[in-house]
């Protein structure tokens, strides 16, 4: 359910965001940083994000909806290698958060049997194996500040797990031993949490589900078995599309029912939830629930205190018009009471709030867009024998790759609606080796008027020398400075390159992201 992907291995730089705001070259100051600090904090938008990366291969309005997509901060998953790959590849991009003073979300995503060997499959071979991992990724990080998100599906999904109400779940691989694979998974999140937990200024948020899935009570038993009183708190709705309004009285619910379980004679199977009293089908019901928790509240004898509870953040990266009801029948070739995958790259889903750390709700820290949107969720067959997904009639891309069609849906139902990029960069390289130049062609920047445009280096490249433009540089992050642009006409810049001068993969005009050739 959740998208796979790689850290792409680049040199660390400066958010150009940051630097331009700051009128050219002081590097922004790491800010500081206690652990459940997300609240608050500047989200970090990564230069060489996947996004930006599946851009450089489109065109048209594609590239442009890939360039928007990446303007806007987003999580990184992590999610394979050696622990000393996954700790290069984690302080490549924390390096780069922190020179620019922002927050980074990592997503780690490497439990052994994730995903119950599913869409996703993959993962450590074992808890050794994942121990060590989580070491590498915690070394990465360092001290620096940083929020994780760990384990997606991670408390949803559990090998050999049975539910609070003495069900044994679906998720049952014959590779396991069922006497101890549920064990193992609480076994690997303890240690996630405190290895990362132990860092002093990183963040730790496990496994919510989302208010279609598990109850409040079952969710919030796994999570304090998980060590979450340990953790800033828990993540909700990662690459799923339940509506904001809805996440927000489930999480609020958990962070009670923990609450209430830890603090007094109270049981996590008795915590009232999004399906008794309230009809989870009939939002209106849900203040049923609500009070349930106020008598609970009462009997105990516990105050809820929202800043001493566990806190919460939501993926709000594909969930704009709320989940996909699914068809009204089976598809042609399916058989009655086939599953229709509806989280599975539905149609006509749009993006919803864009990544805050300002919330206006004492129990949520931030909502984030935790899957990367318009990367793939798999190959949806929805019953069929496949390779085509029947409700698109084209064959999916492999979960975690781009996804051309659905980043324009999602673009295109975005609610709130999303404001595409006003300013557009040309980057003419020529020459190469230790001689090489650039011309920027800028559209967008007022006549006469003073300009920043700002990038990213991906290499070891000094900008020495620029035409009709003051050019400074720290780093891997470039500022480029003029004014006095004709009316009609764009102001055009060479710049003199020691190195090749390849074309960043995202520009800034004036601190305001644009698209780019």
């Amino acid at each position: 359910m959740s998208s796979s992907r790689t850290r792409r291995g680049v040199a660390a730089g400066v958010s150009v965001a940051a630097l331009a705001a700051a009128s050219l070259l002081a590097l922004a100051p790491a800010q500081a940083y206690e652990p459940g600090g997300l609240a608050g904090s500047t989200l970090y938008v990564d230069p060489f994000s996947t996004t930006l990366e599946a851009a450089q291969s489109l065109s048209g309005q594609a590239r442009d909806d890939a360039q928007l997509l990446g303007s806007i901060a987003s999580a990184t998953w992590f999610t394979k290698g050696t622990p000393a790959e996954v700790e290069a590849a984690a302080r490549t991009y924390v390096d780069g958060a922190t020179a620019a003073g922002e927050m980074p979300v990592l997503v780690a995503y490497n439990l052994p049997f994730r995903d119950c060997s599913q869409y996703s499959a993959g993962g450590a071979a074992d808890t050794a194996a994942y121990e060590a991992w989580i070491d590498g990724l915690a070394a990465g990080i360092g001290d620096r500040a940083a929020t994780v998100i760990l384990e997606p599906d991670g408390l949803g999904i559990i090998p050999w797990n049975t539910d609070i109400n003495g069900n044994v779940e679906w998720c049952r691989p014959a590779e396991l031993d069922p006497a101890t694979a549920a064990a193992d998974r609480y076994t690997q999140l303890n240690h996630a949490v405190d290895a990362l937990g132990a860092l002093g200024a990183t963040a730790v948020y496990l496994d919510g589900t989302h208010s279609g899935w598990l109850g409040v009570g079952d969710i919030s038993d796994r999570l304090i078995k998980a060590g979450v009183e340990r953790a800033a708190g828990f993540f909700l709705n990662v690459s799923n599309y339940v509506e904001t309004a809805k996440l927000q009285k489930y999480g609020t619910w958990i962070s009670d029912c923990i609450n209430l379980s830890q603090n007094s004679w109270w049981e996590p199977a008795w915590c009232a939830s999004q399906y008794y009293p309230a009809n989870p089908n009939d939002f209106s019901t849900w203040g049923l629930t609500d009070a349930a928790y106020q008598q609970a509240y009462s009997d105990t004898g516990v105050t809820r205190d929202p800043a001493a509870q566990a806190h919460f953040v939501l993926d709000t990266s594909r969930n704009g018009q709320g989940p996909w009801a699914g068809p009204a029948a089976p598809y042609p070739g399916a058989p009655a009471g086939a599953d229709p995958e509806v989280w599975c790259n539905p149609p006509d889903r749009g993006l919803g709030a864009l990544p805050t750390t300002t919330t206006g709700d004492p129990f949520i820290d931030a909502y984030l867009w935790v899957k990367v949107p318009g990367e793939s969720d798999g190959k949806c067959y929805r019953g069929t024998a496949g390779p085509l997904d029947p409700e698109r009639g084209m064959e999916d891309p492999a979960a975690g790759q781009w996804f051309t069609e659905q980043a324009r849906e999602l673009i295109e139902f975005a609610q709130p609606p999303l404001v595409p990029l006003d300013c557009h960069v040309a980057w003419d390289a020529s020459g190469a080796g230790n001689a090489s130049s650039a011309k920027l062609r800028l559209d967008g920047a007022a006549p006469g008027a003073p300009w920043t445009v700002s990038f990213v280096l991906a290499g070891d490249q000094r900008i020495t020398k620029a035409t009709h433009g003051t050019v400074t540089q720290s780093g891997h992050a470039v500022a480029v400075a003029g004014s006095g642009a004709k009316p009609g006409n764009a102001p055009d810049v060479v710049l003199s390159v020691k190195g090749a001068a390849e074309q960043p993969w995202i520009f800034w005009l004036d601190g305001a992201a644009c698209t780019s050739d």
